[in-house]
């Protein structure tokens, strides 16, 4: 299972070890979940405490005994949608601040895996006629887990945009699966070109994805750079394998 996604939605990984602990186990006190996560007692009981508040863990007094109970799984809708309920009341306010920018910053670097799905997230989310990528060896799926590239390939197709990528043999495998996707086309180079870093463009922002052993990534927002790296893109195409 890719827990990335639960951490994704703001639960931390003490959290998500107590919620699928009890999950398996059923009704249980904290004894068994203590045993079935591996995790320290005060560690424990501050999760259970953070995930009754978060109403995704309910209990019941027998006696003196507490016993609690995952609630279930789709309940994490209701937990999404009150935070994206919580987050629409502040949109106003900082849309306001946006606006009130003397000059918008054109270049940010993000760090951290976060920070590498958060500047996918941007981009996918771009207007753009187009997703263009080219780069990006084995170690990215290592990195980010292969799971992780075909859920972001379904959100782009879920915002209507075309993709045209350029991977290396190495990687091929994932290229394939990658490519059953509809509105996605991939074109191959020699496995020689891996590379640990990759480039993508979306209208006028630019990416460029480093996935070191502390991955970080450079998102840029200027048409005149993302046209030019464009241009190198379809020399690339032009030469790449289907």
């Amino acid at each position: 299972m890719d827990i990335t996604i639960l951490e994704d939605l703001g639960l931390s990984i003490t959290e998500i070890k107590v919620y699928l602990s009890l999950l398996e186990l059923g009704s249980s006190t904290a004894g068994p979940i203590l045993e079935k996560s591996q995790l320290q007692n005060s560690v424990v009981h501050r999760a259970i405490n953070t995930l009754i508040t978060k109403g995704l863990i309910n209990f019941i007094l027998e006696g003196k005994r507490k016993i609690y109970q995952a609630t279930d799984p789709e309940n994490f809708i209701t937990y999404i949608d009150e935070k994206k309920k919580r987050f629409q009341q502040i949109l106003p306010e900082l849309k306001k601040k946006q606006k009130s920018q003397k000059k918008p910053e054109t270049a940010t670097i993000y760090r951290g895996i976060r920070g590498i799905k958060e500047v996918y997230s941007i981009i996918i989310n771009a207007k753009g006629k187009e997703y263009n990528t080219f780069g990006g060896g084995p170690i990215t799926a290592e990195i980010m887990t292969f799971s992780w590239w075909l859920n972001l390939h379904k959100r782009r197709i879920a915002n209507k945009l075309p993709s045209r990528q350029i991977f290396d043999e190495s990687v091929k495998w994932g290229g394939k699966e990658i490519a059953k996707n509809p509105m996605t086309k991939i074109r191959y180079v020699a496995k020689e070109f891996a590379q640990f870093q990759e480039t993508v463009m979306v209208g006028e922002y630019i990416a460029i994805a480093v996935f070191t052993e502390n991955p970080y990534a450079f998102l840029i927002k200027d048409k005149y750079v993302a046209d030019s790296y464009r241009k190198y893109f379809e020399l690339l195409w032009k030469n790449a394998k289907s």
